[in-house]
């Protein structure tokens, strides 16, 4: 995910800065199952230091002492790891590890990439054979920073095998309101990798500085929010605590592509919520009501705000990834599929 990649590079950045090396790991081809698909990523700087993760923590280990061949060559390898004999791991594993040349290039195009909400790609040219590769590479393709490969200059070159995976822009959840749930909602979803961005009345006196983990604070009135804070892969959640506020603000996401609108409160407020929409905003479509979720959240028994949080991301998260939630234990394919 995006988040991870911007993690990622910006650990890279801090390592060169301090004059220390860094190596790559890419998951690019997978025999069976794992914890994690093809295109997990983790860092390693020659001090040992670990970023991110490949695994549920069987291979880290491994990968640290294959590194240590990348950081005197500087030439690129390709690692196994057959889990499939191994408690709690399934599937062999092909990891690419290459040196880190240029990594603040990398994190300024990731960075300008997020904040432009356009999709990348991620293109790794391998063999699946074990040992040193001269030859591979892994090369992000920007829309709007060009070509940034992670180890030397881009070029191009025949191979055995090719790996693209396809980055999207984060999600990012819109929280309308500024009460002490939206602090929890805010603090969950950033953890999470949620871009958070919150926008709140004109009267309100709070700032970013209330919402560790916001990425933006907006004062503004619903006739003030234009396309540019609602894209299809934003989540809403309305939660000024306020039914006239709610109702404005949800008058003004009617024409917004947002994938998903969370109403906080009890059916009983939604459909008090629905009536009001439909008499102050005649020309609503059905299909416009019909995507609302509330009360916003999946049904967990939740009870603190920071249940009620965990509640909702589940939902969004599942809304995005056309997941119907069901307990893994019930479904009847891979976790993945």
């Amino acid at each position: 995910m995006l988040h991870e990649l911007i993690h990622i590079f910006t650990k890279a950045t801090e390592a060169a800065k301090a004059d220390k090396k860094s190596v790559l790991a890419s998951v690019v081809a997978l025999e069976g199952s794992s914890y994690r698909r093809p295109g997990v990523r983790m860092l390693i700087n020659e001090d040992g230091e670990m970023f991110g993760a490949v695994s549920g923590g069987c291979v880290e280990k491994d990968i640290l002492r294959q590194a240590d061949e990348v950081f005197k060559s500087g030439a690129p390898k390709m690692m196994h790891y057959d889990g499939r004999y191994r408690l709690g791991c399934e599937g062999l594993l092909y990891i690419l590890i290459e040196p880190v040349t240029d990594p603040e290039q990398i994190l300024n195009a990731l960075k300008a990439q997020d904040h432009s909400r356009k999709a990348f790609e991620i293109t790794s040219t391998f063999s699946r054979a074990e040992g040193v590769q001269d030859l591979a590479q892994s090369v992000f393709y920007f829309s709007d920073a060009g070509e940034h490969a992670v180890h030397g200059a881009p070029f191009d070159q025949a191979s055995e095998e090719t790996f693209t995976q396809s980055i999207t822009p984060s999600i990012r959840l819109t929280i309308i309101g500024s009460e002490h749930d939206a602090v929890a909602l805010t603090q969950l979803a950033a953890a999470v990798g949620f871009r958070v961005d919150l926008i709140a009345p004109l009267d309100d006196h709070k700032s970013i500085q209330n919402f560790p983990g916001a990425t933006n604070f907006y004062h503004l009135n619903p006739e003030q929010i234009t396309p540019t804070q609602v894209d299809d892969r934003t989540a809403v959640v309305l939660m000024t605590h306020s039914f006239s506020k709610d109702l404005k603000y949800l008058g003004a996401l009617i024409d917004g592509p947002a994938a998903y609108i969370g109403l906080l409160g009890p059916k009983k407020r939604r459909e008090k919520l629905f009536d009001g929409l439909l008499e102050h905003y005649p020309e609503v479509a059905p299909e416009f009501i019909e995507m609302l979720h509330g009360p916003a959240g999946i049904n967990i028994g939740a009870e603190t705000a920071h249940e009620i949080g965990i509640s909702i991301i589940a939902e969004i998260l599942a809304v995005m990834r056309g997941q119907e939630p069901q307990s893994l234990k019930d479904k009847k394919s891979g976790i993945h599929d």
